[in-house]
């Protein structure tokens, strides 16, 4: 509930701290003495738009301070937490500084805040309602809101509302998959044609290095084999000095004997020169055999090496990455198989999450039907002492399983028939100013406690009405306080008189004018109802009948 309220320098409000209690306080005063101030200030702490005219004239600022008092549990303090704010459990303190050069400030918890989360949070703390702000009928996509508040069906909204983002999400995650599935798919048929050229080619992983280094000396040794048959010619061919050479050491050998010491040296070198050749023959006749080579390898390896090339080119990879590609190539075959498999999963989950959706939200859709004739009977029921007793109060319900939402399926509207054979039809249409004060009282009494902030201020709900109806609607104010903290600007004594509490709003001073607030006792509340009651001049039987209504309210209480 609003438990303070501080304000400086606001249009005629120099400063005023104001203490509220729970129950349903009033505040009166004559037209003119500032009551719309003060609910503008309460609407700028609570988010409303500021206005650089708004401070009072010769000030630098103004500013607005409401404290309230919420249980640990309020979505206020949530929705807090959630936007990063502390809140160490106390009392939550919305301020608003307005400064003459119109920027703004907002504070929470006297913490740094955004004017949209001030406004978020000013909301689920108060609600006021005037002849033209009857927001809880005027936007039709709260009156489903009310009707679940009235039936305590919040619980399976919430239910339903995760119902329809586990399907959301299935829906998603399925989208997602099947543009998956479809793209590989397409790739399908390529993917499997690679695979199976690259399977067939069966490249191994340094086999590029192996082919060129073996092509190479293949190449090497086809270039150089003509010169080593030429040389294994004239060492072991027909025309070969080796066999003469020989003939002339074996000579050589047997006139040794006749000279001795003569050919010693000849024949030791000779002997040694043919033995050099044999070597060398040998040799040549072993790099013969070593440079031989197939030429059906050299094109079997150039066919080869140039195949895995020409495959590294089509794919954009090095030919020892083909490997990896070919392997890659059947896993994606192999996960667009189990995509299949997996795809058919999803396709099944997102069908039972959306059945799950409506069965829930078909549940809740007969439960608010049933519901809906329940909140128009207890309106209904309040209608007749409002003076709308000709008027008949609906609920309208229209439900298309096709057009599902968080909420359900349900649109929910209220509509009213002001007089009997008229057509009916949704309130705001049908309902004039007064009859829509009154209506949202009747309502706000049918929903108690539900469906509500914790404090409601009703600005001039009795305006154009006196008598029983002003009577009736003071009833209803003091009922509703019993659940909630209800304030109330009224003109009407009847309801002024239910008041817990009392503050008199009036304006004081000639050359510089300002606005104050006077909490009234008993014998100043009489002062002010008789006023009230008989206009500029009070008279002996308007107090006699004030002081009726404040003793007749006391004994009700």
């Amino acid at each position: 509930m609003l438990a303070h309220l501080s304000i400086r320098d606001i249009v005629l409000i120099e400063r005023l701290d104001l203490d509220f209690s729970s129950g349903l306080s009033v505040l009166t005063g004559e037209t003119g003495a500032g009551k719309s101030i003060l609910l503008d200030s309460l609407s700028m702490a609570l988010g409303a738009r500021g206005d650089a005219s708004l401070v009072r004239h010769g000030a630098s600022q103004g500013s607005v301070t409401a404290v309230f008092s919420v249980p640990q549990n309020h979505p206020a303090r949530e929705a807090i937490r959630e936007n990063g704010l502390d809140d160490e459990g106390g009392d939550l303190i919305l301020r608003r500084i307005q400064s003459a050069d119109g920027r703004s400030r907002v504070f929470i918890n006297d913490q740094a805040a955004s004017v949209t989360l001030l406004r978020s949070v000013g909301r689920m703390l108060v609600e006021i309602h005037g002849q033209h702000d009857d927001r809880a009928l005027v936007d039709a996509s709260a009156h489903r809101e009310l009707l679940d508040a009235f039936g305590g069906h919040v619980g399976l909204v919430q239910s339903l509302s995760r119902m329809w983002q586990a399907w959301r999400d299935a829906e998603h995650a399925l989208a997602r998959h099947r543009a998956r599935v479809e793209a590989a798919a397409r790739e399908a048929d390529y993917l499997r044609s690679c695979v199976d050229e690259l399977s067939k080619l069966a490249p191994q992983a340094g086999e590029e290095t192996d082919l060129a280094e073996r092509r190479a000396a293949m190449m090497r040794a086809e270039k150089i084999a003509t010169d080593i048959t030429d040389a294994q010619d004239v060492l072991s061919g027909s025309n070969s000095a080796v066999p003469q050479l020989a003939s002339l050491l074996r000579r050589l050998q047997r006139k040794a004997a006749e000279a001795p010491g003569l050919l010693d040296e000849i024949i030791k070198t000779l002997d040694e020169a043919l033995i050099s050749l044999d070597a060398t023959q040998e040799a040549v006749d072993a790099a013969l055999r070593a440079s031989e080579y197939d030429p059906k390898m050299l094109d079997d390896t150039e066919e080869r090496l140039f195949a895995l090339r020409a495959a590294a080119r089509k794919h954009s990879v090095q030919v020892d990455d083909l490997a990896a590609l070919r392997d890659k190539m059947v896993a994606d075959l192999a996960d667009l198989d189990a995509g299949e498999e997996r795809l058919m999963k999803l396709e099944e989950a997102s069908i039972a999450a959306c059945q799950a959706f409506d069965e829930a939200a078909s549940h809740l859709s007969e439960l608010r039907r049933g519901t809906a004739t329940s909140l128009a009977k207890a309106v209904m029921k309040e209608l007749p002492a409002l003076k709308l007793e000709r008027a008949e109060f609906i609920v309208e319900i229209s439900s298309d399983p096709n057009e599902r939402s968080e909420s359900g399926i349900d649109q929910v509207e209220f509509w009213v028939r002001t007089n009997p054979g008229t057509r009916a039809g949704p309130i705001m249409k049908i309902a004039s100013g007064g009859e829509l004060s009154r209506f949202l009282l009747a309502l706000k009494v049918a929903l108690a406690d539900r469906g509500s902030a914790p404090t409601l201020v009703f600005d001039e709900i009795d305006t154009g009405v006196g008598g029983a109806v002003a009577d009736a609607i003071g009833q209803r104010l003091a009922r509703l306080a019993q659940k909630i903290q209800v304030l109330s600007v009224t003109h009407a004594p009847q309801v002024a008189a239910r008041a817990h509490s009392h503050y008199l709003i009036s304006k004081s001073g000639t050359n510089k004018v300002a606005t104050g607030v006077q909490t009234l006792e008993r014998q100043a509340r009489q002062e002010e109802i008789a006023r009230m009651l008989a206009g500029a001049t009070i008279t002996d039987e308007a107090r006699a009948a004030a002081d009726r209504l404040l003793r007749e309210n006391a004994s009700v209480e």
